[in-house]
């Protein structure tokens, strides 16, 4: 079934990291653009154009390079069998927190639209180091390797 990822494993490899690369620049980008729209006047031309770019970075960028890194990923990891090792277990449940903070964006983009986000500067700010050590710890586990 997955023979042609095995034929194709580089190009399928190189689709993974760019999408992974679009997908992280997003997630580190939405949370920044919440700092400054938490303390912008709801109506305002601020909030207007700060829930357009939001808006935008989620469905045009976020979504779509999530996609394709999971779709990609999953494959790979299915054709080369790396579900077996106990780094790829660890990768795995990051790669659930970073999902669960897509998701928690999402509603949070959703919630500033709405003026009903009660969260603060602060709290975004927490939020993007939060998928900054993320990703550093899902690139340890795949260069890296550990616990083979």
């Amino acid at each position: 079934m997955l023979t042609w990822i095995c034929a194709y494993h580089r190009w399928v490899e190189a689709f993974h990291i760019i999408a992974a690369i679009s997908w992280m620049v997003g997630m580190l980008y939405l949370p920044r653009l919440y700092v400054y729209h938490s303390k912008v006047r709801y109506g305002s031309e601020g909030d207007s154009l700060l829930s357009l770019m939001e808006r935008r970075l989620l469905l045009y960028i976020m979504n779509p390079a999530m996609l394709a890194t999971l779709a990609t990923g999953i494959s790979l990891a299915v054709a080369e069998g790396y579900y077996v090792f106990l780094w790829f277990k660890i990768k795995f449940l990051l790669i659930l927190a970073m999902l669960t903070i897509h998701a928690l964006l999402a509603k949070y983009g959703r919630d500033l639209r709405r003026n009903a986000c009660r969260h603060s500067p602060l709290y975004f700010r927490i939020l993007n180091e939060t998928v900054t050590a993320l990703m550093v710890a899902i690139v340890v586990m795949v260069v890296v390797r550990p616990f083979m």
